[in-house]
């Protein structure tokens, strides 16, 4: 599995450009490249909406060797309801902590700083020293540490780094940013602002790992298309779910069309 690697995070975001200020201004990362779109994706990368909108990478390098966020933004939607899904992303730097101190409301604890961008996400800062990436983990919330683990362990061919009874730390690689799950008490709820978070693997691998997801039974979000991006070759996409994520059924957003663009 040493050709997997953790790509991004989508988030989307109601306040482009206050949203692109927080991340080059507070937690400095640069805008990598954007594209702008007159019609919704066939793979819902916008989520589940028709109408015009855009993307934006954003990150402290390369796509090639760094993790980045991608910054979905649906012309018309001022802001997203937030659910507990989303617990943060954790990112190491002297510098950055500086600059999160600055930011209102921020909160200080032994384990670093939390400051929030204008839709709400939350972002941990770690004052150290960083070496590589400054992007250290996504983490994300599950309703079944078992199942994530047998999911994503079992069959996506993750390491497991660390585990406890509330909480798993998985990653492709050593020096990759790590995807940690941790357990909330009732049902994870996506609300709205629903993200996903994404991989790449060599693309012999994607029709297998589609067929495998069927035949244990996993629910396949979006199934194998191509997608065509502006500047770079196109790409092919499977999109999955973790049974262990799906509990509210937000998922089911990714079906629905025509749904007021002034409801998110």
């Amino acid at each position: 599995m040493t050709s997997r690697r953790a790509l991004h995070f989508v988030l989307k975001i109601g306040n482009r450009k206050a949203s692109v200020d927080f991340f080059k201004n507070v937690l400095g990362m640069e805008v990598l490249r954007h594209e702008e779109f007159e019609e919704g994706c066939k793979a819902s990368c916008n989520g589940p909406y028709d109408g015009r909108w855009s993307k934006s990478m954003i990150g402290y390098g390369s796509e090639d060797n760094h993790f980045v966020v991608e910054l979905t933004y649906n012309y018309g939607i001022g802001s997203y309801a937030l659910g507990n899904d989303f617990q943060g992303i954790t990112i190491k730097g002297k510098e950055i902590a500086a600059r999160a101190a600055e930011v209102e409301g921020h909160i200080q604890s032994a384990a670093g700083i939390t400051v929030r961008d204008s839709g709400g996400y939350p972002f941990h800062i770690l004052s150290e020293d960083k070496e590589g990436d400054p992007v250290v983990k996504v983490t994300l919330s599950v309703s079944d540490i078992q199942r994530s683990h047998d999911y994503w362990v079992t069959l996506l061919g993750m390491k497991c780094y660390s585990r406890t009874d509330t909480s798993l730390l998985l990653g492709y690689a050593d020096t990759q940013a790590k995807l940690e799950l941790v357990k909330v008490d009732g049902e994870v709820d996506h609300a709205k602002a629903f993200g996903r978070i994404a991989f790449s693997c060599d693309r012999s691998e994607l029709a297998e790992l589609e067929r495998v997801m069927k035949v244990k039974g996993h629910k396949i979000l979006t199934p194998l298309v191509s997608l065509d991006t502006p500047g770079k070759s196109t790409v092919e996409v499977v999109i999955l779910s973790d049974p262990a994520l799906e509990a509210d059924k937000s998922d089911e957003w990714y079906s629905k069309k025509g749904k007021s663009k002034d409801t998110a």
